[in-house]
């Protein structure tokens, strides 16, 4: 299927790895223009040419990166004067985030701060540079990568949890602004994945109860922990990548203001 995102200029962040990663790949393939973050420069260096290998006949100003902590307000003012000098952003995928596996009790002020910061409020202040350009416009896509924690907290991972439902309200709310334009603004609900992150949580768990990683992920989607998955098994970082592709392309313009659902069935509502 075309997704006729071709040129479109697309800003993805946290795209060095797992999902983001193959986002990035997904567009660039689809004859986007692709702006790559992460937070050093050899990692992004190292992505943008694993990337360009894909199409080694584009030219070099389709696939860019930016290497900046977007954790903080000084990191994304960095990025955003870099924006600067390049072509209009058409769309913003918020993907850059990280989670835990910590009891609530054990969870600091500084945790909290940390965590809220680099998941809800990178996305705050890109879209708050980004979506009034687009509304100018007339076009655009903004889309914020939650998880099915959203709608379904964990209890040993509540800051993560509540940072996820921050996600899917923002982008309700900044949708509400879009309201008769070509602009939309939607949220993912991302279920398991299978990605480097997602690897590196569950050692933890293992470690915390004697289990290596293979028999964590042995029983992962167990009936007491999440057998109500459909899908039975991780997601891949592309087939979620597909969805989001979809989102960001005109093909979407129906749906706006959407908690799209890419969970494999593990929120058991209608």
């Amino acid at each position: 299927m075309d997704l006729n995102i071709q040129g479109k200029t697309a800003l993805i962040t946290g795209s060095t790895l797992g999902i983001g990663k193959a986002l990035a790949a997904r567009l660039f393939r689809e004859g986007a223009k692709v702006i790559v973050t992460g937070r050093s420069q050899a990692s992004v260096e190292r992505t943008v040419a694993e990337l360009r290998r894909l199409d080694p006949l584009r030219d070099v100003g389709d696939l860019r990166g930016i290497a900046a902590d977007l954790g903080t307000a000084e990191g994304a003012q960095a990025a955003l004067r870099i924006l600067e000098d390049g072509p209009k952003i058409d769309i913003l995928v918020n993907n850059v985030g990280y989670f835990e596996f910590k009891p609530f009790a054990e969870v600091t002020d500084d945790d909290w701060l940390s965590m809220w910061e680099l998941n809800v409020m990178s996305g705050i202040r890109l879209a708050r540079a980004i979506l009034p350009g687009m509304l100018e416009r007339n076009s655009g896509r903004v889309i914020f990568v939650s998880s099915e924690v959203a709608l379904k907290p964990y209890p040993q991972m509540i800051h993560y949890s509540v940072t996820k439902t921050a996600q899917v309200s923002l982008a309700r709310g900044l949708a509400e602004l879009t309201k008769g334009t070509q602009v939309t603004v939607n949220s993912v609900i991302v279920g398991p994945t299978q990605t480097e992150g997602v690897d590196t949580f569950l050692e933890k768990i293992g470690a915390s109860v004697g289990k290596s990683l293979e028999e964590v992920k042995a029983t992962f989607f167990a009936p007491e922990l999440n057998g109500t998955s459909l899908l039975q098994r991780f997601a891949t970082a592309e087939e979620i990548a597909d969805v989001i592709a979809f989102l960001a392309s005109p093909l979407s313009a129906a749906i706006n203001g959407v908690a799209q659902r890419a969970d494999g069935g593990l929120v058991r509502t209608i």
